[in-house]
């Protein structure tokens, strides 16, 4: 009888311990453990803005602004921002794919950037604000080339935005992360005084599909 008891408390004592480990998570915790994550990078210029169109998607699990395409290791924005490093600013995106495909980030990446400016993104200039897609595997790359090729039919221009391989990804320094947020004001005014929405509006003919 006492070897009976022994095990049950054992057993209450581990299913206890499991609901109390289920009620500790944090909350969104479980569906991320249970969401089907995918990772996707683009450069569109300065990092800043191309993480507020990706955060208002459903399906993005978060955005990080970093520097990616280059051999310099472990950057600091000062050397990125000499243009001499070979890395671009860009954002990674990590998001569930069983809510929003690849070819949806896409869409909303080439709505968000100048295809046709080889020389920078709007007022930021320089190959450390290029426009390129970081491709992780062949299916990523096909669909990049495949998008590419229709929005390409839109212009007289060629598009010059690059689609490569990705490389090692670094995470910005935290003061860039969600500036947008930190630093309302000044974000929107940098946004305006660098004509980006404007020319945006030129190409498209209307905003972005995120910032509507």
């Amino acid at each position: 009888m006492k070897l009976v008891r022994h095990w049950f408390s054992v057993v209450l004592c581990i299913t206890l311990g499991l609901f109390a480990q289920a009620e500790a998570q944090p909350e969104g915790a479980s569906a991320i453990k249970t969401a089907k994550v995918r990772t996707a990078i683009f450069a569109g210029g300065c990092f800043w803005c191309m993480e507020p169109p990706y955060d208002k998607l459903p399906g993005v699990l978060e955005t990080t602004a970093g520097y990616t395409g280059g051999k310099v290791r472990n950057p600091t924005y000062e050397e990125v921002s000499t243009g001499n490093t070979g890395h671009a600013e860009a954002v990674q995106i990590k998001y569930d794919a069983s809510k929003i495909s690849y070819a949806e980030l896409l869409k909303v990446f080439w709505h968000n950037i100048d295809p046709l400016d080889g020389g920078g993104q709007f007022c930021d200039r320089g190959n450390q604000y290029r426009s390129e897609i970081f491709t992780t595997n062949e299916q990523e790359k096909n669909l990049a080339l495949l998008s590419r090729e229709k929005m390409s039919k839109k212009f007289r221009q060629p598009i010059v935005t690059k689609i490569s391989n990705a490389s090692i990804f670094y995470p910005a320094e935290q003061y860039h992360q969600d500036y947008y947020q930190k630093n309302s004001l000044r974000y929107k005014y940098y946004r305006f005084r660098c004509g980006r929405d404007k020319r945006l509006k030129e190409l498209w003919g209307e905003a972005a599909p995120a910032d509507k």
